[in-house]
């Protein structure tokens, strides 16, 4: 198996969880995508803060276009590795 992740990068928390939710309803995915605040330089107040929805997919089933189309949709975007 590889190590293939996807990185959504959204701009705020309410986005990152209601897409993380949306996710598994949308896509097949093999486990729970994780969210991780990625506090903005210098910047201490979540408000200032981008989150992260990280996916595993170890088979490689996720299509990166699918995927960076599907975080459009919270005014986001599919971070290239």
């Amino acid at each position: 198996m590889s190590d293939v992740r996807h990185v959504l990068v959204l701009p705020d928390r309410d986005a990152a969880e209601e897409a993380a939710e949306a996710l598994g309803e949308r896509f097949t995915i093999d486990e729970e995508p994780q969210l991780v605040r990625d506090a903005l330089a210098g910047e201490d107040d979540a408000e200032d803060a981008q989150w992260l929805v990280v996916l595993h997919d170890e088979q490689g089933r996720l299509d990166p276009a699918e995927l960076n189309a599907f975080a459009e949709e919270w005014d986001g975007w599919r971070e290239e590795p």
